[in-house]
């Protein structure tokens, strides 16, 4: 997955935002985490068409002011952004239906 967001890039890539962004926080050793990225690399290479959602993951561990900010106190979180605000805070594995629907409901309205 190319969209790797950072805290030096945070604001560039979701806060200032034009669309709508999802973004996965995770780390490494994390069990669910695995298994919800190939879900979230999916999801992304759906949408990368349309051109209406963005979506990006964040390693918690080696961006811990941005996981501070938005309050990343377990993982896997996925937060949704619209325009740069969250309107959407998905705590632990998410299935890829779930995803789906909640990003056309955002992209859509």
């Amino acid at each position: 997955m190319e969209n790797i967001v950072t805290d030096a890039n945070f604001k560039k890539e979701v806060e200032e935002a034009g669309e709508v962004v999802m973004i996965d926080f995770w780390a490494p050793w994390c069990g669910p985490c695995r298994v919800q990225g190939p879900i979230v690399e999916d999801i992304a290479k759906q949408f990368a068409s349309k051109h209406t959602v963005k979506v990006g993951k964040m390693n918690v561990d080696e961006n811990p002011q941005t996981a501070q900010t938005y309050q990343i106190f377990s993982i896997p979180t996925l937060k949704i952004f619209k325009a740069g605000k969250v309107v959407e805070n998905l705590i632990g594995l998410q299935s890829r239906e779930t995803l789906v629907k909640l990003l056309e409901k955002h992209s859509a309205a």
